[in-house]
C-alpha cells in the first residue's frame, strides 16, 4: 500500500494514514501478523524509522505528523498540549447540522471514568436530501460539517458529533446502525466519514509558517460526486 506524502524536511515527515489502518500495534496486539501498521507501511514505503507525534483512530483517515529522530518528538508534541497547532477535520454527518456551533462538552478518557474538557466547533459546509428512505422516514438527509477541535480527547469528534444527535456516518460505536447499512446497501461504503484534513503550526525548529493539507480519499471524492458537493 503506498503511502500519500504530504510534506518532509530533515526533522519530520507529514503522510495521509489510509482508513481502517493503526497506527502502530498496541503491545501483545493479535492483529500484528493479519495487518500492517502505518508505521510498518512507511518502513515499506521509505526505507526509514519514524515517531508518531500525535493519534489518529483506526478509522479515521488523513493527516498525521511523525519525526525522523526521537529526540525531535517532544517539540513537535508540544503544539498539540500548548493548543498551538490547528487541527481541521472533515465529517458526513445524518441530518442537516446547524450553521456553526460550539460543543463544550467533558469527555470521559479511554478505561476511566475521569471526564476531561472538551471543546469543538463545528461548521456546516454542505447538505443534502436523499430519496432514499431510512426508518422512520421516507428520505434521508445529511451534512457536510468542518470540525475544529480546541482539545484532543479520545473519540472526541465522534462523541461530540453524537450528542447533538448528528452522528458521524459509518461509526459502529457512536452512530446510527440504520444509516450505516444504507450507506453499504446502496453505495458500498463501510468506511467511518472523519477525515483529517489539516495541520497549521510554527515549526518548532524551523520557525516557518506551515499549513499542511491531507486529500480526501477516493470514497470521499464518490460521495461528493453522488450528492453534487
Amino acid at each position: 500500500m503506498n503511502i500519500d506524502l504530504i510534506y518532509e524536511d530533515e526533522f519530520c515527515i507529514c503522510v495521509t494514514k489510509p482508513n481502517d489502518v493503526v497506527v502502530h500495534h498496541a503491545y501483545h496486539s493479535r492483529n500484528v501478523i493479519h495487518e500492517k501498521s502505518l508505521l510498518q507501511l512507511l518502513d515499506e514505503n521509505f526505507k526509514k524509522k519514524f515517531y508518531p507525534v500525535h493519534r489518529l483512530d483506526r478509522r479515521t483517515s488523513g493527516i498525521i505528523l511523525l519525526t525522523k529522530e526521537t529526540k525531535y518528538v517532544s517539540e513537535f508534541q508540544k503544539l498539540f498540549t500548548e493548543n498551538e497547532i490547528q487541527k481541521t477535520y472533515y465529517g458526513v454527518v445524518r441530518g442537516h447540522a446547524p450553521e456553526s456551533r460550539i460543543i463544550d462538552s467533558p469527555v470521559k478518557g479511554k478505561d476511566s471514568n475521569v471526564y476531561k474538557d472538551a471543546e469543538t466547533l463545528i461548521e456546516c459546509v454542505e447538505t443534502t436530501t436523499q430519496n432514499i428512505p431510512v426508518k422512520p422516514y421516507d428520505t434521508s438527509r445529511y451534512s457536510l460539517v468542518r470540525l475544529s477541535p480546541k482539545t484532543g480527547r479520545l473519540h472526541q469528534l465522534r462523541i461530540h458529533m453524537n450528542k447533538i444527535s448528528h452522528p458521524l456516518i459509518g461509526d459502529g460505536k457512536y452512530g446510527d446502525k440504520n444509516h450505516n447499512a444504507m450507506y453499504e446497501a446502496e453505495f458500498g461504503w463501510t468506511n467511518l466519514f472523519l477525515h483529517a484534513k489539516s495541520l497549521e503550526f510554527v515549526h518548532p525548529f524551523k520557525k516557518e509558517q506551515l499549513h499542511l493539507v491531507s486529500n480526501f480519499p477516493d470514497n470521499w471524492k464518490a460521495l461528493f460526486k453522488q450528492f453534487n458537493w
